[in-house]
């Protein structure tokens, strides 16, 4: 039906419809716990507040005022939460008529697909209120639990950190110690680092087509749990090394070669985390500042779905929006070669890698619109492309290569040494061609050796290396481990209950590891944390 635009809201003969911006709402500091002429001290804790009390959030009053007064009035009868279609999404809603003191009856559109089909057929089907009970406590939990553990946590450790005179202010947060905490330990790792010298053996061969090299191999290697800085090529003598060089040079050798053909698919669509790893990898960019750049090209541009996104996955229903954003993208003259071939081949299919409904919460992966962007920013340029080739590639066949091993054998029995040498032929690009990679690097064919021809060691040379510290996190790696925190967990059971979780949410990563920057519990040298 129609819909009249008012200021904040709309209205049509039978409903309103308004909106929140986030959260407009957050838990107020009690005045009894408020802090006394800068003194936190350890008596007045822990702060267990009997009920918590809510107070807008400055940027948010005005929507506040138009939702609340819309929850008064008396022609409306019933009350439909159409927030995300999941935690936070619950909580915004409820926090909103908790503060509203609404008393309608409410009902829950479950919405995870934004075709016009998917919304009539949501709004059909609306849930009850009984039903999203146990989301809601969900909610309110981690909401509270992050007040108590932030509010009892920070005048507790900013008590003792002033306890010899002064205001040491020491902020602790659910998310932001435990993030800080990996750094730490990494740090502290870096620190006790001891290095250890050692020394490898590269050879090289000459054969009828022309000149190969490999490196030497201890055949007896067996990996060693208690020491993960040992390798089959990694001498721990020098002596032993020169026993080699001595052994092989000017040597004949008998070659053996194993051939297999490989694939790799392409990689799967961006959500968040992924698309902020991916962006400091590659340019160098922040995880605040391509937060920052995907949410302009989502709000300000329209070229982009919506960024704040834990999904690589798209709704089952999107094959034909699919297939409209490839036609649209095909205007593009850098994206038409490939969009057109997707096209043309009908290589859109249902396919639960890319379309999969169980695996969306309340967003869905980051993908172009097929709106065509006008005027971008040298850097939103960058990111929109990273998602449309990472969108378009997905759709294509996997890249196809021929994996071959050599082993080069000099001597025999106890005075055998063997040499490997690796090579790796691109046969088919598929997805890579998306990329510009259509044809191999040189360097990776290996010279053709005849069947039972013999080769000759013709250099053979020791190279002496050290054992390197473990590297300092960067963004992407930061990002990387806050996101299979889980797997970090020493207890047994809660690591096997926290395997698929992270610390954080997509969302919130990037304001996370800015936060600790501000507080200067970390530093930013470079790209290195």
């Amino acid at each position: 039906g129609k819909f009249k635009k008012e200021k904040g809201f709309y209205e049509g003969d039978e409903m309103v419809i308004s909106h929140t911006v986030g959260h407009l709402l957050e838990i107020q500091e009690p005045d009894s716990f408020k802090v006394v002429r800068g003194k936190w001290s350890l008596e007045n804790l822990p702060v267990l507040p009997d009920h918590f009390d809510l107070v807008p959030r400055e940027k948010a009053q005005e929507q506040l005022r138009v939702l609340k007064k819309l929850l008064a009035r008396p022609d409306v009868d019933e009350v439909i939460n159409a927030c995300d279609a999941g935690r936070e999404g619950e909580l915004i809603f409820r926090l909103i008529v908790q503060y509203a003191k609404a008393k309608q009856p409410v009902q829950r559109l479950w919405l995870q697909s934004m075709t016009p089909a998917a919304i009539r057929e949501a709004f059909g089907h609306l849930r009850d209120d009984e039903e999203m009970l146990p989301l809601a406590d969900a909610a309110r939990c981690r909401s509270e639990a992050d007040w108590l553990i932030g509010i009892n946590g920070t005048r507790a450790m900013t008590a003792f950190n002033s306890k010899e005179g002064g205001f040491y202010l020491t902020t602790v947060g659910r998310v932001q110690t435990p993030t800080l905490s990996i750094v730490v330990e990494r740090e502290e790792k870096i620190k006790q680092f001891q290095p250890r010298d050692y020394w490898e053996v590269k050879a090289e061969f000459v054969c009828a087509a022309g000149i190969y090299e490999g490196r030497w191999l201890d055949t007896k290697f067996k990996k060693d749990e208690t020491d993960p800085e040992q390798r089959a090529e990694r001498l721990w003598s020098k002596a032993a090394a020169d026993s080699i060089v001595t052994a092989c040079r000017g040597k004949p050798g008998n070659v053996s070669e194993e051939s297999k053909p490989s694939t790799s698919m392409a990689p799967a669509l961006f959500d968040l985390t992924s698309l902020q790893r991916e962006a400091n990898a590659r340019f160098g960019f922040s995880a605040k500042n391509t937060l920052g750049l995907a949410q302009a090209l989502y709000e300000r541009h329209k070229v982009l779905t919506y960024p704040r996104t834990d999904s690589k996955h798209l709704p089952e229903d999107y094959l034909g929006t699919v297939k409209q954003t490839l036609d649209s993208l095909g205007e593009i003259n850098n994206y038409y070669p490939f969009s057109a071939q997707i096209l043309n081949n009908n290589w859109v299919k249902p396919n639960k890698r890319i379309f999969d409904n169980t695996k969306i919460s309340d967003h869905f992966a980051i993908i172009p619109t097929g709106q065509l962007p006008k005027s971008l920013s040298e850097p939103e340029q960058k990111l929109y492309d990273l998602v449309v080739r990472r969108f378009i590639a997905v759709f294509f066949p996997s890249a196809e290569f021929m994996v071959t091993t050599r082993t080069s054998i000099v001597g025999a029995g106890a005075a055998e040494h063997r040499f490997q040498t690796n090579g790796k032929v691109l046969v088919n690009p598929g997805w890579l061609a998306v990329y510009g990679k259509e044809a191999q690097d040189e360097d990776a064919l290996l010279v053709a050796v005849g069947a039972g021809e013999s080769v000759r060691t013709e250099a053979v040379d020791v190279k002496a290396l050290q054992t390197r510290p473990p590297a300092r996190y960067t963004e992407a790696t930061l990002l990387s481990a806050m996101e299979g925190a889980g797997k970090l967990v020493e207890d047994d059971e809660l690591r096997e209950a926290m395997a698929e979780k992270g610390l954080g949410t997509p969302a919130t990563r990037a304001a996370i590891i800015e936060g600790l920057l501000t507080e200067k519990y970390m530093l930013r040298d470079g790209r290195e944390l």
